[in-house]
Formats: C-alpha cells, structure tokens, sequence
C-alpha cells in the first residue's frame, strides 16, 4: 500500500502501533487512540519522526471520528477494551467501546466518503463450540461480554456495507501477540506474560491443565493481512490466523526453548470467559486476500523474546 490517506483507531495499542509503524513507511497516516489502554511509549519513535499525525479522542465522539476521517481512504479500525477478563468484570465500558464505538466509526466513515473499514474481530466470536478448525461459516456462541461485542460489530459492519455500500472487511484474529503487548497488565495475554516470567526467572503461570489450545499467531501475519483486506475488493468475515494448534504447555515450552531455560510451571484455576481450544481455517483469506502467514511460532516467538529482552536492557 502505497501514497494513501489512513486512520488507525486504536494505533497506539499493540496491533494498532505495529499496523501504523508499517502503514506510515508509505503512507499518511493518522492515530485515534484514548490512551486508556493505548500507550504513548508504543508510538514514540512514530511521533518523533513526524511520521503520524495522533489525535486524542474517543471513538464513540462522531464529530471528532468525522473530523479524522476526512479525506481517509481506509480506516483499520482497531479501538477496543481489549480483554476478555476486563469484560467479565466491566460489561458496560467493554459494550461502550466495542459496540457503541464501532457503529461511531461505521457512521463516521460513511459520512466521509471512506472507501474501506477493515474491523478488528476476534476469534472469541466462535465460543466454546467443538468443531475445529474454525471456519467462518460455523454458528458463533460467544461467551464474554467481550465476544459478544465483536459479534455485533461484524453485523454492523455487514449492514452498513449491504444498505450504504460502504466497504468493510472483519477480520476474526486468532491469539495474536509479538513486540509492543504489555506484559504487566492484570489481563496480559499468555505469551508476554510467560515471556515476562522467564526473563525474570520465575515460572509459568498456566490457568487450567495447560492442554487447552490457542492459534498463536505472530502480530506482523496480522498486519499483512490488514493491508491485504483493505487493497483487496472482498467484504465480509474472515479468519486471521496461524492455521496451526498449540497448547499452551506447548507454548511455555517453546518459550523455554527459545531462551535457552528448563520450563517451570505452576497452575492456576481456569479463567471465566475463555473457550478451551482454538483453531483458525485460513483457507478462505488464502483464497480471498491472498493470504498465507510467515512466521512459524518459533520465529515469531524468538522475535518477540528479542523486542522483550531489547526493552529490559533499555529499563533495566
């Protein structure tokens, strides 16, 4: 993608930080970010470069998203609570953001003449359900306020591209992680938080027997896929991940082995919310976007491992 006018909301979260440090190479590219969950830090050497331009600002405000918008030819919208834990605990501001914040955007689009909204989605859409892989066409039984929201805003993506015409792409991310995600948060995902425990020498927190399964996949497959999406003339969902299985053992495992450790665990109760296995068919973005991941695990895992290590030295 090259010489285009795009918004990232949410561009100072993980995915939306390393999807603008990609976009902004080529293109002019504009941050919407809260900061509530976004962090300055991920965008620093960004802002520094003049490379982007950021507005502070919700997207649930119609006026400022409208204002952002202007001239846009893609918004990869990325904004969200996102946590499954963190919606169990507060529905109301996870619904705020992930439904309230996503019909903003829809509407605030088709207002300024956008050509394509590229939806972040996830697979906590499918819920505990036991077929896998994943396929799009499977019944969705989402189990978190966080999953239902995702849910929703993939309707509404659907509805605004049926009745306006306004292009939109959902993508339904499957267990994502690489540089930038925070492993320090009380809802950290898996791999920083078990990154994290290395580094530190101490042992792998696991929820559950460790044999529940995750399609990890590595952030910079999910960046491509976004510019993919937004180039492409396809609509509606489609699944964006690894195409492989990994518990989570497995995992800490890899982790290990990466690092050179012997693996340590304890074992915690299972989290409320989360679906025991997860598995992406990626056969319709092959054939649709074009898309095929890069990275096995263990390449992404070690390029991750290196972003900590790198951060730790720069703290430490």
């Amino acid at each position: 993608m090259r010489r285009k006018k795009v918004v990232v909301t949410g561009g100072a979260g993980f995915i939306g930080s390393n999807l603008s440090a990609e976009l902004c190479k080529d293109n002019e590219v504009t941050i919407v970010d809260n900061f509530s969950t976004g962090k300055e830090s991920n965008i620093k050497d960004l802002i520094g470069s003049g490379s982007v331009r950021v507005l502070r600002g919700s997207v649930t405000d119609l006026e400022a998203m409208k204002a952002a918008f202007k001239g846009a030819d893609y918004v990869f919208h990325q904004a969200a609570v996102p946590s499954v834990p963190r919606s169990v605990s507060d529905p109301i501001k996870t619904n705020d953001a992930g439904v309230t914040g996503t019909l903003t955007v829809l509407i605030a689009a088709r207002d300024s003449g956008v050509e394509k909204v590229v939806f972040a989605s996830s697979s906590s859409v499918y819920g505990e359900t036991a077929t896998l892989p994943k396929r799009e066409d499977m019944e969705c039984r989402p189990m978190s306020p966080y999953a239902v929201t995702k849910l929703a805003g993939e309707h509404y993506c659907r509805v605004f591209n049926e009745l306006y015409g306004l292009g939109t792409v959902a993508l339904r991310y499957f267990n994502v992680y690489g540089p930038m995600q925070d492993p320090r948060s009380e809802y950290a995902a898996v791999v920083p938080r078990f990154i994290d425990c290395a580094l530190r020498g101490e042992a792998f927190p696991i929820n559950g027997d460790g044999l529940q399964s995750r399609d990890f996949t590595f952030v910079k497959d999910v960046v491509r896929a976004n510019l993919l999406a937004a180039e492409s003339k396809a609509t509606g969902v489609y699944n964006i991940g690894a195409g492989r299985r990994t518990t989570v053992i497995e995992l800490a495992k890899t982790i290990s082995e990466v690092l050179g450790l012997e693996m340590r665990a304890i074992h915690l109760p299972p989290r409320p919310g989360d679906v025991r296995d997860s598995w992406a068919d990626i056969m319709k973005a092959k054939r649709d976007l074009g898309f095929v991941p890069a990275f096995s695990l263990k390449e992404g895992i070690a390029k991750t491992v290196e972003w900590f290590k790198r951060q730790k030295n720069l703290v430490g």
